[in-house]
């Protein structure tokens, strides 16, 4: 990763091609991070983004990487724990968000979503926590994961899989929170709806309407309101670990 030099601190972004994840990385960028980012299939998005980022005077790369691979997931987290300079902020950003009705759950789909939604953000953890523990942004190192309210006791009918490998993400924080404190701060995002899916559940108009009746601002989020509550709570909120901030308009209390 020769793009980086180490002047600025560095973020590593996972999935920011798209959605959230590139709110995230421009959000990031705007304040004052060098930024990588890995995709799966998405890599002319993510070319775009490394392009945004430059124009805001920050180095900027993406590299592919199929999260339920798992030895490739271990064999990228120890390349970079060599080849970067330094990393401040780790952001497990990419998920996989299929339906899985009880009635047909495999064991396949069942670990597919776990090994992107859980395992994987383990393994990078494990292997970059000396280059976070060695940060000297104030406060220290950074690790931020997107979960979602809907994997905290609010779940949805028909997504099993999903909503089991969201809360071991949620425990992920931590236990991970206190396996890397004092150097290194780890908390959770947890959206309610922040962008509607392109497909599937809850892409309709009328599935949109039934949920916002259960928001009290009454409006979905956007992905720069997520982004937002990533960039602060890696780079300003120093005296924070082990939390999980909901993003979700109020759904949590409805």
């Amino acid at each position: 990763m020769s793009v980086f030099s180490g002047d600025r601190p560095i973020a590593f972004v996972t999935g920011g091609a798209k959605r959230v994840g590139r709110a995230s990385c421009l959000a990031l960028a705007r304040a004052g991070c060098d930024v990588l980012t890995t995709y799966r299939s998405s890599e002319d998005e993510a070319m775009a983004l490394a392009g945004e980022v430059r124009e805001l005077d920050r180095e900027a790369d993406g590299c592919a990487l199929d999260l339920d691979d798992l030895d490739s997931v271990t064999d990228a987290g120890e390349r970079l724990a060599r080849e970067l300079p330094r990393l401040d902020v780790l952001v497990h950003n990419a998920s996989v968000y299929a339906p899985s009705p009880l009635e047909k759950l495999s064991a396949d789909e069942l670990l597919a979503q776990y090994r992107v939604n859980a395992a994987a953000p383990a393994l990078l953890s494990s292997r970059l926590a000396p280059l976070l523990r060695a940060s000297d942004r104030p406060g220290g190192g950074a690790v931020v994961a997107m979960c979602d309210i809907h994997a905290m006791g609010r779940p949805r009918a028909g997504h099993l899989a999903y909503a089991m490998s969201k809360a071991a993400l949620v425990e992920l924080i931590n236990v991970l929170a206190l396996n890397l404190a004092p150097e290194v701060r780890v908390n959770g995002v947890a959206p309610g709806v922040v962008e509607w899916p392109d497909e599937g559940y809850e892409s309709d108009e009328a599935s949109q309407q039934r949920y916002l009746k259960r928001v009290p601002l009454d409006r979905p989020g956007t992905p720069e309101e997520a982004a937002e509550t990533v960039r602060w709570l890696a780079l300003d909120a120093t005296y924070l670990t082990g939390q999980v901030v909901r993003v979700d308009g109020g759904r949590w209390i409805t």
